[in-house]
């Protein structure tokens, strides 16, 4: 019989940066610890709909020391059969020495879910980290930053996803802390970042999260959108910060027309702002009372 592409069998569920949470991202005006969980939720219905394990690529946490709440509902809600490995967020000090300090190591050695031995966080691969034995494929699950396109800020050092593949021979490569989703082949082989699990950043407002379903008869996936709520991204927080700091602009350009204060910082033989307004305060022996004035105005706190 001649296998259609619905008819595919699924032997991975690939995800990658849950950060779980207990707080909610400043940006998030909906109900977070709800939404959350219905997404590890339809993760893990995925899971007993294919019978296969998860491979999850870093972060399961958004800070390495979860408060016993949030434990005991990752507990509750993580699917079953799930791999991971530590992400820079999963590790006090982002310090590999210190992960039997965090909350997923408490999982771990708890049984919930499995940690691998490799390729975690600031590590380089060495050798197959894949534990399973039916599928003969070299996988490579790794909390590392990768990206496709243009540099993701000026001076990032990161490799693309096609220089990692072409570095590290591994037919698939499972990738973890660039919250993107993306997918990049190389001479059959196959790199896939799956992006986090939640919308977290205003940046993300576009974001529809999702998973990969990983068929290993051909070294392909089959994208897998999550269910997210519309309108919960907010760039309002954003939007206050820029009306500040154009207001900021405006005095400190009114303070140099007036009394010739306010000189860009960092110029040559020039000073901070607040360094400006300190010699501007001796020189014109300015009553403290008058300055706390000038500072709250701009809302900076007096030295």
């Amino acid at each position: 019989m001649i296998r259609t592409k619905k008819s595919k069998a699924v032997d991975l569920i690939l995800c990658s940066d849950f950060h779980l949470r207990e707080d909610v991202p400043i940006c998030y005006v909906g109900d977070f610890w709800n939404d959350q969980w219905e997404a590890v939720d339809f993760v893990s219905e995925l899971q007993k709909k294919y019978e296969c394990e998860i491979y999850h690529a870093g972060d399961l946490f958004d800070h390495w020391k979860p408060s016993p709440y949030l434990l005991t509902e990752a507990i509750q809600h993580i699917p079953n059969d799930f791999w991971t490995v530590y992400g820079q967020h999963d590790l006090p000090q982002h310090n590999l020495d210190l992960a039997y300090k965090s909350g997923l190591y408490n999982l771990g050695i708890g049984g919930n879910i499995r940690i691998f031995d490799n390729y975690h966080w600031n590590q380089l691969p060495e050798e197959n980290n894949f534990e399973g034995s039916t599928m003969f494929k070299k996988i490579c699950v790794w909390h590392k930053f990768n990206y496709q396109g243009k540099l993701p800020w000026p001076g990032c050092t990161s490799p693309t996803a096609n220089k990692l593949l072409k570095d590290y021979p591994y037919d698939l490569i499972v990738t973890g802390d660039n919250h993107k989703s993306f997918v990049e082949t190389y001479e059959g082989r196959l790199l896939v970042n799956p992006g986090s699990l939640m919308r977290q950043d205003a940046d993300q407002i576009d974001f529809h999260p999702c998973v990969y379903l990983y068929h290993a008869e051909d070294n392909t996936v089959t994208k897998v959108e999550l269910p997210f709520k519309e309108g919960v991204i907010s760039r309002e927080h954003i939007e206050k910060v820029n009306q500040k700091n154009e207001r900021l602009e405006a005095y400190i350009n009114r303070l140099d027309l007036e009394f010739g204060i306010g000189k860009v910082a960092g110029s040559e033989g020039g000073y901070s702002f607040d360094e400006e307004l300190e010699i501007f305060q001796q020189k014109n022996k300015v009553e403290k009372s008058v300055m706390e004035i000038i500072y709250k105005s701009i809302e900076l706190k007096l030295k």
